[in-house]
């Protein structure tokens, strides 16, 4: 029901080129599409901000308390016996971490250095989101959507090259590339990888982060504005972040992962009347009954290692100050 409801509304405001906000979660059960003009105080954002990364200025208040190793290592085991029986290729295994930090989430929000921010506040929900990943752009009648998909510490020797030539992480940047050019080809034409496999560098507390993206390309009718409910909720939720192929493995993280993402691997975005920008809601840190809680996770293949996952589950618990 939710989604028809979305559905609806979305092509409401898109056919009235009306400028507005939407905030989607990642099963799409919740939602909030607001009027620009009409948005509370509670509620902040920037969208693609050209905002430089620079070496943290404020000191890095953040405890972290994650799952334990071995209970993650159980859900990584349970998604490679997935894998080995052909039900999934990858799959983005996510967890929420208990923080504390001196920072309100006004703070954090104001602080953080971030392509795409979202401060976020009504009587159910209470989060800030600092993500690096957009999720579609759509300008002049064509779609891009720029899948996130490899992550390394900037500061390992050789950084760059060692993640491009790394054979899990191609496998698995591919698989998602692959879902994402299926996912345009339902509401668009002519879809082309624009650009394979480039690295931005991204800012994450007391260290760095190379990320590797790509670009996906494809062409919209004219009057795509019309329809803008019917696009985003045929290829929601990303791919980037669930997997391959996207029905089943949504089925077995739901399973494995036993808690709800909620907003967190949902969408944000505006449409100001004329072109639409969005980011996946990665990065993320929400408040519930006065505990702040970090949603993070990665994607596993079949030649994934545990250990590994595991820290780069943790390295993505950061303050980008």
């Amino acid at each position: 029901m939710s989604k028809q409801l979305i559905k609806d509304k979305l092509n409401k405001f898109g056919s009235l080129k009306e400028p507005f906000l939407f905030v989607l979660s990642y099963n799409l059960d919740k939602f909030y599409i607001e009027k620009l003009s009409s948005l509370p105080l509670d509620i902040k954002f920037q969208i693609n901000e050209n905002q430089e990364i620079s070496k943290m200025t404020k000191k890095v208040d953040l405890e972290k308390f994650p799952i334990s190793f071995l209970e993650y290592k159980k859900k990584f085991d349970i998604l490679q016996e997935e894998i080995k029986d052909g039900n999934s290729y990858l799959l983005n295994l996510t967890a929420k971490t208990k923080i504390k930090t001196s920072y309100s989430l006004d703070e954090i929000y104001e602080n953080t250095k971030s392509k795409f921010k979202l401060r976020f506040k009504n009587k159910n929900d209470n989060f800030v989101c600092f993500s690096p990943e957009r999720f579609v752009q759509i300008k002049d009648n064509k779609i891009s959507t720029y899948p996130m998909k490899g992550t390394i510490d900037a500061t390992i020797k050789d950084a760059k090259q060692k993640i491009l030539a790394d054979k899990k992480e191609m496998a698995e940047h591919t698989m998602v590339v692959d879902l994402l050019r299926n996912d345009l080809g339902i509401i668009g034409s002519k879809v082309r990888v624009e650009n394979f496999r480039y690295v931005d560098k991204i800012n994450a507390g007391d260290k760095e982060l190379l990320q590797v993206s790509s670009k996906i390309s494809a062409s919209l009718e004219n009057n795509w504005h019309e329809k803008l409910g019917d696009i985003l909720t045929s290829i929601l939720p990303a791919g980037s972040i669930t997997g391959t192929p996207k029905k089943k493995t949504i089925e077995i993280l739901e399973k494995v992962e036993d808690y709800e993402r909620d907003f967190y691997t949902g969408i944000f975005g505006i449409f100001d009347g004329k072109n639409l920008d969005s980011c996946v809601m990665i990065r993320f840190i929400e408040e519930k009954e006065s505990q702040l809680y970090y949603k993070s996770g990665g994607g596993i293949t079949c030649d994934s290692e545990a250990s590994l996952e595991y820290e780069e589950l943790l390295d993505k618990v950061y303050l980008p100050f």
